[in-house]
């Protein structure tokens, strides 16, 4: 497979469009996920607005058209007249190489322009292992790799997202990353940047070359210094001692110090999208989603999402039942899920599901809720929430064990997960799925053996209401310590210990009616590496890309032997990067990003996580 320099040749959307349907989408699987054409997808004249951007999502369509956060956004930027919001998607392998056989660019879904003809190119960093899809796009759109390559003559490249939280491995290949809520900074973003653009172009045009890069990288300051959310990574050097990253210096004195996120103060200032995106192909989730809330009230020490989404918002009941109704109207989906961090800690959450199902039940509409919280509403919740088409529940009690819940800040109890579990199967609910991790700080073989026992647990209860064994699947994540997180200075488990605690799960199952399914020790390992890495990973990722990494997410792409190569050949220690914990007093890569309650209360509850793994060791001794 080819892998650049790329050089699409020169085509107009309606040429390519043509060449496309014509001669490429017989050939590829799922061709209609090339198409565009959507139902309330929205078209306009390029010539008659301001700003063009692109939605980029590295990863394949059935994948992106469910991310919430992309319908968000495209309904946003195109309630706008002047600017147009396209999408687009990484390309499978076989439609990538027929692209490529024909010399045709990448291009945005509702015109087929190549994506280096828009203005702004904003990727959704949601998974650290679709990092070389990223460069996939950029590559066979027409844009230079390297940030520093590039002129104004070329879009400005942003990301946001989850993993921009340690933006340092994607950041040679990326313009500006955006921190915090995107509804309010990304059209900041893209009318400064229309506007700095477009008076250079009146100024003296758009130069080429070396003079043309310096063009750009003033343009990039002029940005970066007006908004305080906006890290661009070329005004930031790394330096390292030893080996291990120790400071992130400013390369120019108008570069902030520091990156601050920007934050919704008020979530119902912000319109849903009530009319989305009905995709051409069946996606992961095809149903009608809402934000109820962002945020959580919980905080607990492994997860990433309940400290980068502070502070706790609310939606209204009326403003969520309105929204399903317009999106109902224009979608007709037969589902709902109304989404959160914790969406059962919603403040009017039995209101709000006894109105959904008043409005939508007598029309047949499913109401879903995927974030169940185990607590005392979990008793009743089943009986609210389940109906004759439902026939599995999603929980996740993360560990089984008190002081392990303790240790990690999940407060839950196994009684009201017990309880829950008996009022679902009394309420048609024939199936339960858990999530556990495993790999924890302090963890015990008596912490997997509860894993084991709570699956099986609730598979009886479910032969006590029903007669029939239930069907229980206890899902196994390998625990990564993330960055912005209590855990993040800790050490990752090696691959050693996985496996051995994957295999002392599956030995200590008896119950045919029980599943254990683990993820793949070495994803996680590679996860591990990109989200803790500092910016030497980058030529890593790219090593692996040109070595034809390619939808790495994906279990009948990856190649684990190619990635530990070419992390070697980039000169990456794996032993410092993932099995050395921090010091507290260690300068990390993703530290000039604040969050919320800063690194102060991160450190503070990393030290209350020592002391407590201290008493467990003692109790186990």
């Amino acid at each position: 497979m080819s892998t650049g320099p790329y050089q699409p040749q020169t085509i107009s959307g309606s040429q390519l469009k043509q060449i496309v349907t014509a001669r490429v989408l017989a050939g590829v699987q799922t061709p209609a996920q090339y198409l565009g054409g959507e139902h309330n997808m929205v078209r306009k004249d390029h010539d008659r607005v301001l700003g063009k951007l692109c939605l980029a999502f590295p990863d394949l369509y059935t994948i992106g058209m469910s991310h919430h956060g992309l319908q968000v956004l495209y309904g946003l930027m195109n309630s706008r007249e002047d600017w147009v919001c396209e999408r687009s998607f990484a390309p499978a392998v076989d439609m990538e190489q027929r692209m490529r056989a024909l010399r045709l660019p990448w291009y945005g879904l509702e015109s087929f322009t190549p994506l280096c003809r828009y203005d702004v190119l904003g990727f959704s960093l949601q998974y650290e292992i679709c990092s070389v899809n990223v460069l996939t796009m950029l590559d066979l759109g027409g844009i230079p790799l390297r940030a520093d390559d590039r002129t104004l003559a070329d879009p400005l490249v942003v990301a946001g997202g989850p993993c921009a939280q340690n933006p340092e491995p994607l950041a040679p290949f990326i313009d500006l990353f955006i921190t915090g809520d995107g509804e309010p900074s990304l059209p900041v973003i893209c009318d400064r940047w229309l506007e700095i653009r477009q008076r250079a172009r009146r100024e003296t045009g758009w130069l080429e070359g070396e003079a043309g890069r310096r063009q750009r990288e003033a343009a990039l300051l002029e940005l970066a210094r007006s908004v305080n959310y906006a890290y661009v990574p070329r005004f930031y050097e790394p330096e390292y001692r030893d080996g291990r990253f120790v400071a992130l210096n400013r390369t120019h004195p108008d570069a902030p110090e520091s990156i601050y996120p920007c934050v919704i103060d008020d979530l119902e200032s912000i319109p849903l999208p009530t009319r989305p995106l009905v995709p051409l192909v069946e996606c992961v989730h095809d149903r009608i989603a809402i934000e109820i809330m962002r945020g959580c009230p919980w905080q607990c020490r492994f997860c990433q999402s309940t400290v980068i989404k502070r502070p706790l918002r609310i939606r209204s009941v009326d403003t969520i039942i309105r929204a399903a109704e317009e999106s109902y109207r224009a979608t007709g989906f037969n589902e709902i899920s109304i989404l959160s961090l914790s969406t059962s800690d919603y403040p009017h959450f039995e209101e709000l599901v006894t109105r959904l199902k008043q409005v939508f039940g007598p029309r047949g509409v499913n109401i879903s809720v995927p974030s169940l919280r185990v607590n005392e509403q979990l008793r009743t919740l089943a009986e609210l929430v389940g109906n004759d088409r439902r026939s599995s529940l999603t929980l996740a009690p993360e560990v089984a064990r008190d002081d392990m819940r303790q240790q990690i800040r999940k407060k839950i109890k196994n009684e009201d997960l017990y309880e829950g579990c008996r009022t679902a199967f009394r309420n048609n609910f024939r199936s339960v799925k858990l999530y556990f991790m495993c790999g924890l700080p302090g963890e015990r073989p008596v912490d997997l053996d509860g894993i084991v026992e709570m699956a099986e647990t609730i598979s009886r209860i479910g032969k006590e209401e029903t007669g029939r064994w239930a069907r229980v699947t206890a899902s196994v994540s390998n625990f990564v310590p993330k960055p912005h997180t209590p855990y993040q200075w800790n050490a990752m488990q090696r691959r050693e210990y996985f496996h051995w605690a994957h295999q002392y799960l599956r030995s200590r199952k008896r119950l045919g009616s029980v599943s254990i399914k683990c993820h793949p020790v070495e994803t996680s390992l590679l996860e591990g590496v990109i989200s803790r890495g500092d910016r030497r990973v980058a030529d890593a990722i790219e090593l692996a890309w040109r070595r034809g990494a390619r939808l790495d997410s994906w279990r009948e792409h990856f190649n684990a032997q190619r990635w530990w190569q070419a992390l070697a050949d980039a000169g990456i220690d794996i032993e410092c990067a993932l099995h050395r914990p921090w010091g507290l007093e260690e300068r990390l890569p993703w530290d000039h990003l604040h969050i919320k309650y800063g690194r102060d209360y991160l450190a503070k509850e990393q030290r209350r996580a020592l002391v407590q793994l201290d008493a467990m060791a003692t109790v186990t001794k």
